[in-house]
């Protein structure tokens, strides 16, 4: 699974010029599954953004989580994040979770946020959506949680 998780002042989605998903102070994350993806690495990226400390205590460092601050989080599906770019100057998707396990496994994350953290909002899967944020740092961070492979 792959995050890439902006801290932000404010932010939204449009879909068909409705606005389906808006935060204030928060994170934007837009959200990846790879194949071979399954709940488990979809749970580890989840446990890692809630805590991760991104915004700045009183000293002005990064030690503080979302948790910390009461912000809200805005989850977007993001499919191209898995992109293969090593060659060519046109981008694989292979790397990408099938369609159907993508959405299973948004949904699954959407669920699980909604259930730890007060302050969800969610684009809308497949949909073309016009993401539209405020960095505040700006502050990006890409995270990434590799399948596990099961041994012997």
């Amino acid at each position: 699974m792959i995050g890439l998780l902006q801290r932000v002042s404010e932010a939204a989605v449009r879909v068909d010029g409705a606005t389906v998903g808006a935060i204030g102070p928060g994170l934007l994350v837009l959200l990846c599954a790879e194949k071979g993806d399954t709940e488990r690495e979809a749970d580890l990226l989840l446990s890692k953004l809630l805590g991760y400390r991104v915004f700045s205590d009183a000293a002005g460092k990064m030690n503080r989580s979302l948790a910390d601050v009461d912000g809200g989080v805005l989850l977007v599906p993001q499919f191209t994040l898995a992109a293969d770019t090593k060659s060519g100057t046109r981008p694989s998707f292979t790397p990408a979770a099938a369609p159907e396990d993508g959405r299973r496994l948004f949904d699954h994350v959407v669920r699980q946020a909604r259930a730890r953290h007060a302050k969800v909002e969610t684009g809308v899967f497949g949909a073309d959506m016009k993401v539209s944020l405020i960095n505040d740092g700006p502050v990006t961070f890409w995270l990434r949680v590799d399948p596990v492979v099961a041994t012997r």
